[in-house]
C-alpha cells in the first residue's frame, strides 16, 4: 500500500498537475521540493512499521527478534536489559535521522517541520528538569539533533548554561532554587514547558499559506485538545487534583481554524476566506465537571468515544490510559489517512513525522512490553491499534 503512493509521486503527468496546482496557490516553496520531500517521506513509510506493516510486529517473541526486525543490518549479542536500552535509543535515533532527511529536501525548510522536530528535544529537557530537581549528576539519554538543536545538553547539570540564549530560557527567570530542589509543582513547570512549545508551533503554521497549513493547523488543534484532556484526566484520577488546581495545568489556548469551503489559497483576509477561532482548552474545560465514576453523564462530550467502555464485570471507571491510547490512536489515523490525501503540501510532510513519532511510540512500547512477557499482540491491544 506504501509503495502506491511513492509510486504516485513519481508519475509524471501528476507532478505537471501539481506545479500548476502550486502555481496557482502562490506557495513560497518550490513545486520540486515539495516533490522530492514527499517522495522520500514515501519511500521512508513504505518499510516503515505502519498501516499494513504493523502486522510483522504480531508474531514476534523476543527482543531480540524485533531488534533484527527493525534493524536487519546490525547484530547485537548484549544481554536483554541492556540490549532493551541500546535498541530503544537507536529506535528514536532512527526516527530523528528520517525526519532530518525529509525535511532537508527544502533548501530553506518551514520552521513548522523544524518546530515539530524539536519536539525530541523538548522532550529530553523535561526529561533533565526532573534529573536535575532529583539531583542526579548523570545525564540522561539525549536525542541529537544535530545542527537543528538549539539546547546546549553538554553543560548538563548546568540548566542557565544549556538553555541561554534558547526559546526555552525564559525558566531562567525564576528561582531555581525554588523548583530544582523539589520546593515547587514540577507539573507547573512542564505545563509551562507545553504551552510555549505550542505556542511557538502554533506561530509557525500561521507563517504558511492557507492551503498549505490547513490541514496540519486542524491536526494539532486535535492535539492539544486531546493533551488537554489526557492532563485533565490524569491530574483528576491520579492526584486527586480539585477542578480549580486542574485549570492551572491546561493549555489554554486558540487557534484560527479554516472551514471546510474556505475557497482561498492565501493568508490575507479576502472575499472567501472562512476562519474561526476555536478554543483547545474547551473539550477539558467541559470535563472537570463531569464525575470519573458515572459513564452515562460523558454524553454529548465531544470525545466520549474514546473513553473505555462500560462492561459488565465491574463498575464503571474513566481510565486515563486507556483514553490517551484511543487519542493516539485517532490522532494516527488522522495523520495516515491526511498524508497519502494531502500530498506535496508541508502539511502531507507534517503528517509523516507524526507517523515517525507514532512508529518511534509503538516499537519503544512493544520493546518494553516483550521485556515484561508481553506479547506485541496484547501491547497493541492495550495501544487500541488493530491489526
Amino acid at each position: 500500500m506504501m509503495r502506491g503512493s511513492s509510486a504516485a509521486c513519481l508519475d509524471g503527468k501528476k507532478g505537471v498537475r501539481q506545479d500548476r496546482v502550486l502555481q496557482s496557490q502562490g506557495s513560497r516553496f518550490d513545486a520540486g521540493e515539495h516533490s522530492y520531500a514527499y517522495t522520500r517521506a514515501c519511500g521512508i513509510i513504505g518499510k516503515s512499521f505502519i498501516g499494513k506493516r504493523i502486522s510483522a510486529l504480531a508474531s514476534l517473541r523476543t527482543i531480540s527478534e524485533l531488534d533484527r526486525l527493525i534493524f536487519p543490518e546490525r547484530r547485537s549479542d548484549l544481554p536483554g536489559p541492556e540490549l532493551l536500552a541500546d535498541m530503544e535509543t537507536r529506535i528514536v535515533k532512527r526516527a530523528i535521522k528520517s525526519i532530518q532527511a525529509v525535511i532537508k529536501s527544502y533548501q530553506s525548510p518551514p520552521q513548522a517541520l523544524v518546530r515539530l522536530l524539536r519536539s525530541f528535544e523538548y522532550s529530553d529537557l523535561k526529561t533533565c528538569l526532573h534529573y536535575i530537581a532529583e539531583g542526579k549528576k548523570a545525564r540522561p539519554p539525549i536525542s541529537s539533533l544535530g545542527s537543528f538543536g538549539t539546547i546546549k545538553f553538554k553543560h548538563y547539570p548546568d540548566l542557565r548554561l544549556m538553555l541561554k540564549g534558547t526559546e526555552y530560557d525564559f525558566l531562567l527567570s525564576k528561582p531555581a532554587d525554588k523548583w530544582l530542589k523539589g520546593n515547587a509543582d514540577l507539573a507547573l513547570v512542564e505545563t509551562g514547558l507545553d504551552l510555549r512549545y505550542y505556542q511557538l508551533l502554533i506561530e509557525s503554521l500561521y507563517e504558511l499559506p492557507a492551503e498549505e497549513r490547513k490541514v496540519a493547523c486542524m491536526i494539532l488543534a486535535e492535539e492539544i485538545s486531546l493533551r488537554n484532556c489526557v492532563w485533565a484526566f490524569r491530574l483528576r484520577m491520579y492526584f486527586k487534583k480539585s477542578e480549580e488546581e486542574t485549570r492551572k495545568h491546561l493549555m489554554n489556548l486558540t487557534m484560527r481554524l479554516f472551514s471546510e469551503d474556505a475557497r482561498t489559497m492565501n493568508i490575507r483576509k479576502e472575499p472567501g476566506m472562512m476562519e474561526k477561532e476555536i478554543n483547545l482548552a474547551s473539550e477539558a474545560f467541559d470535563s472537570l465537571e463531569r464525575p470519573l465514576d458515572q459513564h452515562s453523564a460523558w454524553q454529548g462530550w465531544r470525545w466520549g468515544k474514546l473513553l473505555n467502555p462500560e462492561t459488565q464485570e465491574r463498575l464503571w471507571e474513566l481510565d486515563p490510559r486507556f483514553f490517551q491510547n484511543a487519542a493516539s490512536h485517532y490522532l494516527y489515523r488522522l495523520a495516515y489517512g491526511h498524508f497519502r490525501a494531502d500530498q506535496f503540501t508541508v502539511s502531507a510532510i507534517y503528517c509523516f513525522i507524526k507517523l515517525k513519532q507514532f512508529e518511534e511510540d509503538l516499537l519503544t512500547s512493544i520493546s518494553e512490553g516483550l521485556s515484561f512477557g508481553m506479547t506485541p499482540a496484547g501491547v497493541l491491544d492495550l495501544l487500541e491499534v488493530s491489526l
